[in-house]
């Protein structure tokens, strides 16, 4: 059996003796990972005997790979300079955008101002519209709903009441702006059909609600200390 084996092996490697005698020693490789193993076998006296040693393979640098390394890292080093270059240009552009913005809206306020100043006859009507309010107020404060009924008028027809939605139209020019107008509207026709019926509750509520809807009316269309008492 060991003479069969010795032929096989004698293929795979050269037989190397240290010596005439009878021992006889063969080496024959197995690589695992980068370990590469030896096996030696060695017969002395017609008994086989084994041994195993290893050897670790330590990669090669040669110079393709040296200039691979330097090409891949020059590569990637280009690649986050883009990357900064095109953060940067994005950043930027979005300040140019928000620098865009304050200048229209500058633009916006400047016009609305214009629009403002030569509104003096829908300003005098809204003026007026502020004074009526705070007298329904206080007459409603002290629960003097005819009072408040004096100053309201029966319907929403009279002719105060139109001035007021000429002044509103004039001067609106944004969609919340005309919201703000609908909501008052509606707040203010609650009102006058709650004191017509002597409502003292619901004619506090809406009373609020027509107020509210007119603060923020004048806010939006920057009518804000252009009116007294509001």
């Amino acid at each position: 059996m060991v003479k069969s084996f010795l032929s096989t092996a004698n293929t795979i490697l050269p037989l190397q003796s240290s010596s005439p005698s009878s021992t006889t020693s063969i080496l024959y490789p197995h690589t695992c990972g980068n370990v590469k193993r030896h096996n030696s076998l060695t017969v002395t006296n017609g008994i086989a005997t084994t041994e195993s040693s290893r050897l670790i393979i330590c990669p090669i640098i040669t110079k393709r790979n040296l200039i691979t390394n330097f090409t891949t890292i020059v590569t990637l080093s280009l690649a986050g300079k883009g990357f900064f270059e095109a953060e940067a240009a994005i950043l930027e552009a979005e300040d140019d955008i928000k620098l865009l913005e304050k200048v229209e809206d500058k633009k916006k306020m400047i016009e609305r101002q214009a629009v403002v100043s030569s509104s003096t006859t829908e300003t005098a009507y809204l003026q007026e519209l502020v004074y009526k309010l705070s007298k329904v107020g206080q007459a409603l404060q002290e629960n003097k709903l005819s009072i408040a009924n004096s100053v309201l008028g029966p319907s929403t027809k009279a002719d105060w009441i139109q001035k007021v939605n000429k002044a509103f139209s004039k001067l609106s020019s944004s969609p919340e702006e005309k919201i703000e107008v609908d909501t008052f509207n509606s707040s203010l026709t609650t009102l006058i059909s709650s004191v017509t019926r002597n409502d003292i509750k619901s004619s506090k509520i809406a009373f609020v609600s027509s107020v509210v809807a007119l603060e923020k009316w004048t806010t939006l269309s920057g009518l804000v200390g252009q009116l007294n008492g509001l």
